[in-house]
Formats: C-alpha cells, sequence, structure tokens
C-alpha cells in the first residue's frame, strides 16, 4: 500500500505507512512507547516530513523511518525499557562493540541483540549502502540521522547506560552528536523537536533529493501483502454458500480456474468448522501452500479464535510420517529412507506403509471431525482414500482441485468411475469466476493455456475478457524477454530492477515482488547473485539436491509476510498469488513445462494501482506466444 495522507490533530497533512487507522490491525502491534512516539512525531514534525512504521527492510524491521525529500532520512529504534526493572550495564569489550548486559533472578545475561544504539547503526549504513545508492559522498551519513528513544527511562539513565557504546563509536562528539540523538523520557515530553529530532528544523540538505526518496520509498512503503492479510476474506454468493454448508454425504469436491477462490472457501470452511468445535485437519501436498492457506484462515471476520494452533495443518508426507509415529511404525518409517529412491518412496512406499499401519493399530492415529485437502489435483487417489480413514463417522471430507495445473500429471486418474468409489456422490461444485488475475493478464493465460496445455484437463474461467474491452480497473504491465540460458540470470536480475520505475507515480514495495522459476539450481544461483548485490531473499532453495531437510526448513519458513523478497519454485507457489512477479522458463523441462508456466502465469493478483509480470524465457517452443504480449523483446540474437 503506498503511504496515504491522513490528517493529524494539527491540520497538518502528511503521508504515513501504513494508514494511521489501520494500527490497530497490524500484525505486530505497536508498544506503548511507539504509540507515544508516533504521537510526538506527528504533532512536532514539519508537514513534508513522511512517517514509515514499521518498514520492511531487507529483513531489518526498525520502529519508524522518517523522509523528507528535500532534507534527509531518519531511522529510530523505540525501547519500552524501564531501567528501573533490571539492573543493566553495559561492559567493555576488545575490539568489539560493548555489551548490553542485564541482571535478573540472580543472573546476569546478554541484550546485546537488542542493543539499540548498535541496531540502528546497522540501520543507518544499510540505508547508505544498499537502499540509497545514490548517497555516494564521504558526507552522506549526515543525511541519514540514527536516534534511540526510551520512553520510560529518564535521560541521566540513559546517558549513563549507553555512554560507553557512544564512545566506543565516536558518537560523543560534537560534530556527528546530532545525527545520533538518544532520547529519554524527560526530553521526549518537554525539550520538542530540536532535540529528539534535530535535523528535522532543516530547510535543505545537498545531500538529498526527490530521486534519493524515490530509491528509498519501494523498501519502506507498506507491502501490498501486509496490508491484504488486514482485510476480511470477501466472498461471493456461491462461495459463501459453500463456506457455510455441509453436503449431505458430508463429501464435498469443488473444482475451478486458477484465482476463482477454492483456496480462501476452504480458508473460510476452516474457520466455520472451528467455529462449531470441530477438530480440523488440512492437507496439502506443497508444504509452502500450508502457510498461505493459515493467513487466509485468519482473516476470516466470524472466527475470532486462533486458527494457527487449533486446526492441524500439514502436507500429506508430514502426515504420513505422524500416522507412522502414532501407531508404532517409526522403525518401518526410519527405514524408507535407506532405499535411497526418494520419489518412489514419497509416492508408493511412505503410503504404502500408512495403510498398513492404519490396518494395524488405527486406534493409535488421531482422527478428525474434518479432513480439508487443497490442490488435489496434485495427490494420488489413494492418498486421498488413506486421509478418509481419520475422518470420524458423520465427518466431513472436502476437495479442491483444478485439473489446468496439473503440475505433477496426477490428475487424469480422477475420473468419475475412481471418484464415486472414493465417497462422492453427485457433481462438482464449480466456482467459475476468476477473481486474482487482472482482465489482461488473464486473456494472455486463457490464450496460452488453450496453445499449450491438454484440452480435456482445460478449466477456464467464464470470464475471459473480450479482446476489445477496454474497461479494465486493474491495470497490469505484462513483458516477455526472450533469452539464451546462458544469460537468463543476469536478465533476471534486471528485470528485477525494472519493475520498480514501472510503477510510478504509485511506490511498489520491493517486498512484493517474487521470482519464480522452473529449476532449483537456477533459482539457488540467482539468489546468490542478487544476494551479491546486497538484496536479501527468503527463498526454498538449497545448493544441494541432498541438502533436501533444509530445504524442508525453507520452505516451513516461505511466507509473504517476510520482510524480503521472495524466490521459490513454480511448483512451490501454487495457489499463491503476489502482484509483482518475474518468472524465469528453461529449455525442456519435462512433460508438465506447460503446465508449470500456465501456473505461474495465473499467479498474477490484481491491484488497483497496478500490477507486474515479466517472462523471463530461453525455451524457444513459447517464442510465438511472446511476441503477442505487449511488450515483447527478442535477446537471442545479440546474445549469439
Amino acid at each position: 500500500m503506498a503511504p496515504t495522507r491522513v490528517a493529524t490533530s494539527n491540520i497538518v497533512e502528511r503521508f504515513v505507512s501504513p494508514p494511521l487507522n489501520a494500527l490497530g490491525n497490524l500484525r505486530q502491534p505497536l508498544t506503548e512507547g511507539e504509540r507515544l512516539v508516533l504521537d510526538f512525531f506527528l504533532q512536532n514534525l514539519p508537514e513534508k516530513w513522511e512517517i514509515y512504521i514499521q518498514p520492511h527492510l531487507n529483513g531489518l524491521r526498525p520502529d519508524f523511518v522518517l523522509l523528507n525529500p528535500d532534507i534527509g532520512i531518519a531511522v529510530y529504534e523505540i525501547k519500552d525499557w524501564s531501567l528501573h526493572a533490571m539492573e543493566y550495564k553495559v561492559i567493555p569489550r576488545v575490539g568489539r562493540s560493548p555489551e548490553l548486559v542485564a541482571h535478573k533472578d540472580g543472573k546476569w545475561f546478554s541484550l546485546q541483540h537488542q542493543n539499540p544504539v548498535d541496531k540502528v547503526l546497522i540501520y543507518q549504513q544499510e540505508i547508505l549502502d544498499l537502499y540509497c545508492p545514490r548517497l555516494n559522498s564521504k558526507k552522506a551519513i549526515a543525511a541519514v540521522t540514527a536516534g534511540v528513544i526510551m520512553p520510560f527511562s529518564s535521560q541521566a539513565q540513559v546517558d549513563q547506560l549507553f555512554e560507553p557504546v557512544l564512545s566506543y563509536h565516536k558518537l560523543n562528539d560534537p560534530n556527528v552528536a546530532s545525527y545520533h540523538p538518544l532520547v529519554g523520557r524527560d526530553t521526549l515530553e518537554k525539550a520538542g523537536i530540536s532535540r529528539v529530532f534535530p535535523e528535522a528544523k532543516r530547510s535543505w540538505s545537498a545531500l538529498m533529493s526527490a530521486d534519493v526518496a524515490k530509491d528509498l520509498r519501494h523498501w519502506l512503503v507498506e507491502p501490498d501483502f501486509a496490508a491484504t492479510q488486514r482485510l476480511p476474506l470477501e466472498l461471493d454468493e456461491n462461495q459463501k454458500r459453500l463456506s457455510k454448508t455441509r453436503s449431505a454425504s458430508g463429501y464435498r469436491r469443488i473444482k475451478g480456474p486458477a484465482g476463482s477462490g477454492k483456496s480462501l472457501v476452504l480458508a473460510a470452511r476452516t474457520a466455520e468448522l472451528l467455529s462449531q468445535g470441530k477438530h480440523v485437519l488440512v492437507v496439502t501436498f506443497n508444504l509452502t501452500l500450508l502457510n498461505y492457506l493459515q493467513d487466509l484462515t485468519v482473516r476470516c471476520p466470524e472466527y475470532q479464535g486462533r486458527s494457527r494452533t487449533e486446526a492441524t495443518w500439514l502436507n500429506f508426507h508430514a502426515w504420513c510420517k505422524r500416522v507412522c509415529i502414532h501407531s508404532g511404525f517409526q522403525e518401518e518409517y526410519d527405514a524408507l529412507w535407506k532405499s535411497g529412491d526418494l520419489n518412489q518412496v514419497l509416492t508408493n512406499s511412505l503410503p504404502a506403509l500408512v495403510d498398513k499401519a492404519l490396518n494395524e493399530n488405527s486406534a493409535g492415529v488421531e482422527h478428525f471431525d474434518a479432513v480439508l485437502v487443497d490442490e488435489g489435483q496434485d495427490f494420488q487417489l489413494n492418498w486421498w482414500n488413506l486421509l478418509r480413514r481419520v475422518c470420524l463417522p458423520d465427518g466431513e471430507m472436502w476437495l479442491s482441485a483444478d485439473t489446468s495445473q496439473d503440475v505433477y500429471g496426477t490428475a487424469s486418474a480422477w475420473t468419475e468411475e475412481a471418484m464415486n468409489h472414493s465417497g462422492f456422490v453427485g457433481r462438482w461444485a464449480r466456482l467459475g469466476l476468476s477473481y486474482r488475475l487482472p482482465p489482461v493478464a488473464l486473456r494472455y493465460a486463457a490464450d496460452f493455456a488453450q496453445r499449450y496445455l491438454p484440452h480435456q484437463l482445460l478449466d477456464l474461467p467464464d470470464n475471459i475478457p473480450d479482446v476489445n474491452d477496454e474497461l479494465d480497473f486493474y491495470p497490469c504491465q505484462l513483458r516477455w524477454v526472450q533469452v539464451k540460458s546462458e544469460h537468463a540470470a543476469a536478465q533476471c536480475i534486471e528485470e528485477f530492477r525494472a519493475l520498480f520505475p514501472k510503477a510510478e507515480p504509485d511506490v511498489l514495495a520491493i517486498t512484493d515482488v517474487v521470482f519464480l522459476c522452473d529449476s532449483k539450481q537456477f533459482g539457488y544461483n540467482f539468489v546468490c547473485k542478487i544476494g551479491m548485490k546486497g538484496v536479501k531473499c527468503t527463498h526454498t532453495f538449497t545448493k544441494l539436491p541432498e541438502e533436501w531437510k533444509i530445504e524442508r526448513q525453507r520452505k516451513q519458513y516461505f511466507f509473504m509476510g517476510a520482510e524480503k523478497i521472495k524466490a521459490t519454485t513454480l511448483h512451490s507457489f501454487k495457489g499463491w498469488e503476489s502482484r509483482a512477479l518475474v518468472i524465469f522458463v528453461d529449455s525442456q523441462q519435462g512433460p508438465q513445462a506447460a503446465t508449470l508456466l500456465y501456473t505461474g502465469l495465473t499467479r498474477l493478483k490484481r491491484h488497483v494501482s497496478g500490477s507486474f509480470l515479466t517472462v523471463v524465457c530461453a525455451d524457444q517452443q513459447y517464442r510465438d506466444y511472446g511476441v503477442t504480449w505487449p511488450e515483447y523483446l527478442d535477446l537471442t540474437v545479440e546474445q549469439s
């Protein structure tokens, strides 16, 4: 969300991000001290100073960043500590910053990782080194104030505690002290803005410019995913009906194209069941999808509980492991992984062991009032039938699927005859309208599907716009770049950089950008290359295939709320969405390659301020399709 212009009580208008009316719903609520400081800034800062609250800074989260295109930048760390509550002191260390420690219950312990002076110095240096590359003067540090405010400790206490730290960093020199204010309670209450933020009263600085401010705003502005997470789920009447009702048999299957709301309805049904006191299991094939579903479920306004902990969220193979352990088959489970054929274990051997465990000790396994499966087209039919066995009598079984996203080649097994023997009666419930994609992107995605996907598996939206339909409230920019494989990594980084000017005059948050590819090795190389430029990624890649346990851990912590750009495979981003995507497609990536690319194209999320999708393609079979895009660039000739 772009900075929002709001009126403060002294009638001054300024930009604040996120907006003040959203502060009560922040994922990380403001502390009492942070609210006091925010009120102080709102009342005392001159009008042109923008205020950014808890911005996402490449993995860092300062409490406040202040920005004025004419004057400078300030970053503040707020600590609600009362220095009377515990004994604090700073211990000098040879060749290192002094260590902050505290004493409680007869023990001393380190608080160095929370040392506010060292933290703001890190913020200050990263702003200079990475976020504002145009600030390359030796005097540039004067453009970035780094301050600490402790609203519940006296100025004398704060000065005394941190004097060794200031001295070590040479910050008590009168020439630099004004750029590193250290503020206690009495100063905040009585001294005014000139002491809390001395640079605020400047009228101009030769170091700052509109371009410097523009560079920084991409890091500061609240990301779309954070703003969206505060909003309640919106469902149409058909979606509401499905989320609120149970079928006569207890079995329900829902199909629909990408973006039609299958995951939203599943999340809403999960919340509804939890509100009824039901014991619920949600199962997916991809581990990363669970995080997205949990984010959706907490947005259901009717349910005020703790859905992340009150429901059980597992990917299928994690559920298999739990069944084996609970039923006493731990040794057999451990032995499976010594076979060396990972795919055979995951597809056949492990499900067979679960079948055996349920046959011999079903009573030892956890059963549920409801089992809900998302992206069901990724499942083997016998996996579904295993899950049915842990659903209690008169329980509920739910399956959501889209055969057009059959990236594992399993959807063809879900025939009507097979499903009739798997608990289902009657027809599929269908969600036919796509709400995710911008209309223009929807039309191009549908064209791709009709060109390259098996027609017997196609399920396209009912609302594909006509090419002459000029009414579009959700603008998007589509760019296709044809490259040779050896030049792809550098081009992907270039396309990442090129996204941000396209969003102007809106500000695209860097942390809203997602990079997707069809190769784990390429993804790892991309993360390394962009990391060398100082940009950190939340990603799911590893250097070596045998590091699958590390990959699994990274998938568990892959979520849109991370304070970095996101990078993962097309497989792992199934079910997700973002307003800004860069997708790389290599050449000849297997029989499901076209389905995988279609899945990627349909991850684009509509946004009133614009959506952005760039495909970097090294597969020549898609060249004729890429030429049809609004913006097409063929670099293969000049790369020869």
